[in-house]
């Protein structure tokens, strides 16, 4: 398995002083993880190309954008045009266009993946291996940070790592919510080899020794 790495999310991070908390993932993190919600695929509003604009101006570690939003492919020229080094959908925002997606994204020079809300049957992504770079497995609902992990999202993981596997393929899983001491070991052991993390690292007293603390758990 390749070095399992820990992706603070910028949606926790503390938007009066931006700089430093992304300064922070470059200096302890391994992945930025921004998350574009558009209000309509997702029951929120985040942030949008203003904010990364910005951000990439001083990232050194690799961003990694999760468009939670419809017609995500309007988006993909404009993630690459940031120097994003990946780049995830939702299916449920693509259905049949999934696989013409990743390809767009790919020939865009960015890592693509797929992402997946609790309710869509983990077996939907199964045609996508060997063709996206990576999946992401949401363990909450899309759309809100802060939010508890739901456990059957460990099982989701091990079948697909287990599906993975069985066609030797070397796609990453990535997970996103509910992060943080008391279920980090869980999802590493089930086969995630990204886990962002929001609360647990931006709402900690020492931001940097969490992200220690979750990588090393």
């Amino acid at each position: 398995m390749a070095d399992f790495k820990i992706a603070p999310s910028v949606l926790a991070a503390d938007f009066l002083h931006l700089e430093k908390d992304i300064r922070l993932v470059n200096e302890c993190g391994d992945v930025i993880h921004l998350d574009v919600m558009d209000g309509t695929l997702v029951p929120n509003i985040s942030f949008g190309f203003s904010v990364i604009d910005h951000i990439a101006k001083i990232a050194t570690a690799p961003m990694d954008v999760h468009l939670m939003v419809v017609e995500p492919q309007r988006w993909f020229k404009k993630v690459a045009s940031e120097g994003a080094a990946m780049c995830s959908f939702h299916y449920e925002a693509a259905k049949h266009n999934t696989a013409d997606y990743i390809a767009q994204i790919q020939q865009l020079g960015m890592k693509a993946g797929v992402a997946v809300n609790p309710d869509v049957p983990i077996s939907k992504l199964f045609p996508f291996i060997g063709k996206a770079d990576y999946f992401l497995v949401m363990s909450v609902f899309a759309g809100f940070g802060g939010q508890k992990f739901i456990y059957e999202s460990l099982d989701r993981v091990a079948e697909l790592k287990a599906e993975i596997e069985k066609r030797g393929d070397d796609a990453l899983i990535e997970i996103d919510g509910g992060i943080n001491l008391s279920t980090v070991a869980a999802v590493r052991e089930a086969g995630v080899d990204i886990a962002v993390a929001g609360s647990s690292v931006y709402g900690s007293d020492d931001p940097a020794n969490a992200i220690a603390a979750l990588r090393s758990a």
